[in-house]
């Protein structure tokens, strides 16, 4: 049995991406966030001439976050386009404006 009936597969199966997307930058902002800075200690190599550890403190996290937003943002963007496409694929052709309906045609 469905939780949701009414959505059909498609919106299932957009949301379903979606969720993916998000686990997966979620994953990406877990381990710049949390794991460099336990194992900040071990990571001890010059990056861009300095200490590894140092630099994703100061830049390296700030970058990757905003890295994520801006490939998710790209990524919903993409998803919305390819929705209005399904939408104006699926709609039937346009019979006239409204104002054309109350037009008196002589």
């Amino acid at each position: 049995m469905s939780a949701h009936p009414s959505i059909d597969p498609a919106t299932r199966r957009a949301w379903r991406r979606n969720q993916r997307w998000i686990c997966a930058l979620l994953a990406v902002w877990f381990v710049v966030t949390f794991v460099v800075s336990w194992f900040a200690r071990d990571l001890r190599f010059d990056f861009f001439g300095w200490p590894f550890s140092f630099w994703m403190g100061a830049q390296g996290a700030l970058v990757v976050y905003v890295l994520m937003i801006a490939l998710y943002a790209w990524r919903m963007n993409r998803a919305d386009d390819d929705a209005d496409d399904a939408l104006a694929g699926a709609t039937p052709p346009s019979q006239g404006t409204p104002a054309d309906a109350h037009r008196d045609v002589a």
